[in-house]
């Protein structure tokens, strides 16, 4: 089971973005605790604001007072509601707010059934609940849960991490699929050049260019799957300050430094040089690199010569160009290795132990002691109500200036 958390300052735009499912009949109430039951058994924002008020209403401190979960188990897990809500139930009550009031949805308006479960970070006298290492705790509560009701876990280095699909433009919907595809990528990798970045969004049929003048900005564009744009392009103030060229270069300064503190290139090195030994075609070298949880990409001319190459690091969660392993990494090395069958290839011959230094573990993510675990946003989140907040939120009235004396 994959469970998502996330906090928020407004209550009521999270409760209206799901009155909108509700409505639609995609959502459905499955339970209650301490909140007003409503006679008819449907969502209602008055019940949940009413529940909510005398909790808000002693707050001084706390900002984000939202705390918001989804619960997604397997698509073959096949469960009734009852069995839902007693997941949810077990789930809040291990994580430490059995006792706050909230409440679960079932929402249906995706192919997966999942849970959202709604409810407040601050308790009955205004004292923020513990949220220390709640990342980490969820990920346990999980295991747990698995085994206790019996669902289908999680395969091993895939805990929350859900790598999305390419978008498929014919699907439409293009701005919602954009704003979740960079929204993933910035949240889940890191990478140290819009080269990279851009690199990482083609994979997913998403691409960016750089508009220069007064004001810098990031144009994204949806990919037909061929390379060719589809669409008009979307400004990334569409998508929010993080996607937007200061905040990419921040990225790109910080994930220089995490790359030097986790040591990924000499992580790396050991497993490319370790498949370009053994593999015997190009075919073979991706297989084996998919193995180690590793994509490459190959960038070729219309005669198909190489004259690129970047490495996506699923596990590490970093992207770096072939040159930045090393002269023996470079493009040019992979087009002799695959384009020229009888020039002489000094292949590295790193002596290191790949499955020593590059294995699975259970842990999320190996960048916690730079950016902190928990201060990394959640995976693969559903941005359409982010938008709605977003889109709803008042605007603070602007003073009139008036004029000098």
């Amino acid at each position: 089971m994959l469970a998502k958390i996330s906090s928020g300052k407004s209550v009521f735009g999270i409760l209206a973005y799901n009155k909108i499912k509700a409505d639609d009949d995609h959502a459905t109430v499955l339970f209650r605790n301490k909140m007003f039951d409503s006679p008819d058994g449907k969502f209602s924002m008055k019940d949940c604001l009413d529940s909510f008020y005398p909790y808000l209403a002693v707050n001084s401190r706390t900002e984000k007072v939202v705390f918001h979960a989804s619960l997604n188990p397997d698509p073959k897990d096949k469960l009734d509601d009852e069995e839902l809500s007693e997941i949810a139930q077990a789930y809040m009550q291990k994580l430490g707010y059995g006792n706050q009031p909230y409440i679960v949805l079932k929402h249906s308006d995706i192919k997966r059934e999942h849970l959202h479960i709604i409810s407040l970070r601050i308790d009955e006298n205004g004292k923020k609940i513990n949220d220390s290492y709640e990342v980490a705790r969820s990920m346990k509560i999980c295991k747990e849960l698995e085994e206790q009701f019996g669902l289908v876990p999680l395969k091993k280095g895939e805990r929350e991490f859900e790598i999305p699909k390419p978008i498929n433009y014919k699907n439409g919907d293009l701005k919602h699929k954009a704003s979740n595809t960079i929204k993933f990528v910035i949240g889940n990798f890191r990478f140290q050049s819009f080269g990279e970045f851009r690199t990482l969004l083609e994979h997913f049929n998403l691409t960016a260019e750089e508009v220069q003048g007064m004001h810098k900005g990031i144009l994204y564009s949806v990919l037909d799957g061929k390379g060719n744009k589809v669409g008009k392009p979307f400004k990334s103030s569409l998508f929010g300050k993080e996607a937007g060229y200061s905040a990419l270069q921040k990225h790109f300064e910080t994930s220089k430094l995490a790359i030097e503190k986790e040591k990924i290139r000499e992580k790396l090195r050991p497993v490319i040089a370790k498949a370009m030994r053994e593999a015997k075609n190009r075919k073979d070298f991706e297989k084996l690199l998919k193995e180690n949880r590793i994509d490459v990409i190959f960038r070729e001319n219309e005669q198909g010569r190489i004259y690129g190459v970047t490495f996506l690091d699923y596990q590490n969660r970093f992207v770096l160009n072939g040159s930045r392993l090393g002269k023996e990494f470079s493009a040019n090395v992979f087009n002799d290795l695959f384009n020229n069958p009888d020039k002489q290839v000094d292949i590295p011959n790193d002596n290191s132990k790949p499955e020593q230094i590059y294995q699975n573990t259970n842990s999320d993510f190996s960048l916690g002691s730079v950016f902190g675990i928990f201060d990394l946003p959640q995976l693969n989140e559903d941005y359409e109500e982010e938008n709605f907040v977003r889109k709803h939120r008042k605007k603070k009235p602007q003073k009139k200036r008036g004029r000098g004396i």
